[in-house]
């Protein structure tokens, strides 16, 4: 073959690999230039939708705060000790969720039933369901624990009403990010986002 025809082919070659090499990193560009909520498998919160402050006591009688939690993603959900269908079961996928990261992690249950759940009631609960990590309960009366109820948009137990059963991921800076209604909550899930909100 001519030396003018291979020059022709190799500069023809070299522009084609140039195009591919030009796509490709268009593509990482675009993929790594991609929307953070899609990171997480629970669904995204609204932007600067802080979780509500609090100070009380857990099930130990320290004194819990949501202040505390600075710096860390927490697991937060809401829950009664005397529950025997949605509570159990959402206190065991959390827990659960803890132990496929490996290492503790902060997760609080804020208590949806005030007069009916005490510490000893609550160590009942959890010695029964067998959960092994280490999430503490808030505890509180109706008049203190209703701001938190509304900052999280749940509602509390009642004789005529079951209450709304969801988890929340509460970010380092302390804003809900990620939430999931309770037919949609996995262990897998929870893990997942908690891994990708402790690397924010």
């Amino acid at each position: 073959m001519p030396s003018r025809q291979l020059i022709g082919l190799s500069t023809l070659a070299a522009a084609a690999l140039a195009a591919v090499l030009i796509v490709a990193a268009a593509t990482r560009d675009r993929s790594s230039s991609a929307s953070p909520e899609s990171r997480f498998e629970g669904a995204t919160m609204p932007a600067g939708l802080r979780a509500p402050g609090f100070a009380l006591h857990d099930q130990n009688g320290k004194q819990i705060s949501m202040a505390e939690f600075r710096g860390q993603p927490v697991i937060v959900t809401f829950l009664y000790s005397h529950c025997r269908d949605t509570c159990p079961v959402e206190a065991k996928l959390i827990d659960e969720a803890i132990q496929q990261l490996g290492h503790p992690a902060a997760a609080i249950a804020v208590s949806v039933d005030p007069r009916g759940d005490t510490p000893q009631s609550v160590h009942r609960f959890m010695a029964e369901q067998g959960i092994k990590s280490n999430i503490r309960w808030v505890l509180g009366s109706r008049r203190q624990l209703a701001p938190i109820w509304k900052g999280y948009a749940v509602t509390a137990q009642t004789k005529d009403e079951e209450h709304l059963a969801r988890v929340t991921l509460v970010d380092k800076k302390g804003f809900q990010k990620v939430g999931y209604p309770f037919d949609q909550t996995t262990p897998e899930r929870i893990a997942h986002d908690m891994r990708a909100l402790a690397r924010e």
